[in-house]
């Protein structure tokens, strides 16, 4: 009974926000539409208090609870928290957009505060049940907020193929778990590393496990050849949906291919086999995503295959097996959701009732208009690039870096390559909004507020960041270190 009450409080702040959805939810039933400030407000005062709760309920030693579903962790804690921060802001950003477009509604809030719950869950997950409950709790929030736009063609054209691709995925995934459980007998992470490890296992169908299972994992982080749905989720969904797909579950994304991959399947004999693999998806994502990009006029969409291209980034860090690699994807992906978070945060910015913002025609003379605004764009368009001293170049530099040292410098000069090719398309969104007289139809100006503050904060972090970047990745190394296992 005592253990059980241990891990209830270990469990406390996934059961905070679980029950704060819920009471938001019963609230806004009884709520008009003028006080529906009360749920953006309620919601917020959740998703903080959420962020703080892991600090006081984690082990500093990785530990198994609720009969090896979950693993509490430093990581863990961590992860979660800055998952409950980036949707806070995510939320402030999005606030004159949703009222702007009837969308400042509870089941809005409901289904972000239940997709928060899923990344929680993904984070903490020691258990192939636990982690698919949570991508599918993520999973299916992400699909109704997409189509919350009922009047939008455009966005129920994106939900659906949101839905039917994400399907495919799901059973992709569940098959190559199905395959693990038949050659190991465990969907327990670590009784899973026992069974490889003791010899007990079958290799055969463990590897055939291991390819349905990267097939699963390319699709929801959208690499190439796995990449249709980016695009089109990116340019179809209401802006404010756009950018929490493209930020807070990025991080969860992470935790849940480091669980998987790292330490469920990270022995040796079996990462040769899925390093391949997943060198292949980065290959792919970074060509593809980085030369796409370049034919793009509408900025989501850029972003979008943009987002590919990061990715790939990502996957080349995870590629080496090491904690050096895994370490300079867990810097990576931190610093990519701040540049994410800015990116589409100026859309909602400069986007106005009846004019979304999204072409990059709508920046020209930014600069004239809103230079405040145009400098901290610069700066985050900067960062995608991997241009110094903003924090885009050392979180490139570290990936490289971790691939240069086991002797993969064809894959490190590619990745050279494909970003010299994504400073095109960064460089002529500066180009315009600097250098292109504006159209009367575009911006005039923004006045102050919540989301301009947030934005310049975001902004000037990352070129905080870009100058001082030692200690995020001595963090990032700690975090790694006290929470993976290695071979």
């Amino acid at each position: 009974m005592d253990f059980q009450l241990l891990d209830l409080y270990t469990l406390l702040p996934e059961i905070f926000l679980l029950v704060g959805v819920s009471g938001i939810l019963l609230l806004d039933l009884f709520l008009s539409k003028e006080q529906r400030g009360i749920t953006y407000g309620l919601s917020l005062v959740v998703l903080i208090v959420t962020s703080v709760l892991p600090w006081f309920f984690y082990d500093a030693d990785p530990k198994v609870i609720m009969s090896g579903l979950v693993v509490s962790d430093l990581l863990g804690a961590a992860l979660k928290s800055t998952v409950c921060v980036l949707v806070a802001v995510g939320l402030v950003y999005s606030k004159s957009y949703l009222l702007s477009r009837g969308l400042h509604r509870g089941e809005y809030f409901s289904l972000t505060l239940f997709a928060t719950l899923g990344m929680m869950v993904m984070i903490s997950s020691n258990h192939f049940l636990s982690l698919y409950l949570g991508l599918e709790l993520l999973s299916l929030s992400l699909y109704a907020m997409v189509a919350l736009q009922r009047d939008s063609g455009r966005s129920s054209e994106a939900a659906i193929k949101y839905f039917v691709l994400g399907a495919i995925a799901s059973g992709m995934l569940l098959y190559g778990m199905s395959m693990i459980y038949g050659g190991t007998g465990h969907l327990n992470i670590e009784a899973i590393v026992s069974s490889v490890l003791s010899g007990q296992s079958d290799s055969n169908l463990l590897r055939l496990g291991v390819v349905f299972v990267i097939v699963g994992i390319g699709f929801k982080l959208g690499a190439v050849p796995f990449h249709m749905w980016i695009p089109d989720v990116y340019h179809g969904s209401p802006t404010s949906v756009t950018l929490l797909i493209g930020t807070a579950p990025k991080v969860a994304a992470f935790a849940f291919v480091l669980r998987l991959l790292a330490e469920a399947l990270g022995h040796p004999s079996l990462h040769q086999d899925w390093s391949q693999m997943l060198t292949v998806l980065a290959v792919g994502s970074l060509v593809i995503g980085n030369v796409v990009a370049i034919a793009q006029t509408n900025f989501k969409r850029m972003l979008a295959y943009s987002t590919i291209a990061h990715m790939g980034f990502l996957l080349v860090g995870f590629m080496t097996g090491s904690i050096n690699g895994y370490s300079a994807s867990l810097f990576y992906i931190l610093t990519y959701v701040l540049m994410a978070l800015g990116g589409f945060g100026v859309i909602l910015i400069l986007s106005r009732d009846g004019f979304e913002s999204e072409e990059l025609s709508d920046l020209k003379g930014l600069s004239q208009t809103n230079p405040w605004c145009a400098f901290l764009l610069m700066i985050i368009l900067f960062s995608m690039a991997g241009i110094p001293p903003t924090v885009g170049f050392w979180s490139k530099l570290f990936v490289i870096q971790s691939i240069i040292d086991l002797g993969y410098v064809g894959l490190a000069v590619t990745a050279v390559m494909t970003s010299l090719i994504g400073a095109f398309y960064y460089l002529r969104v500066v180009k315009i909004m600097y250098f292109d007289a504006s159209d009367s139809s575009s911006i005039n100006t923004t006045k102050y507020s919540p989301g301009m503050a947030v934005f310049a904060i975001n902004g000037l972090l990352l070129l905080g960041l870009g100058l001082f970047p030692g200690w995020l990745l001595s963090l990032c190394e700690s975090l790694i270190e006290s929470s993976v296992r290695t071979f």
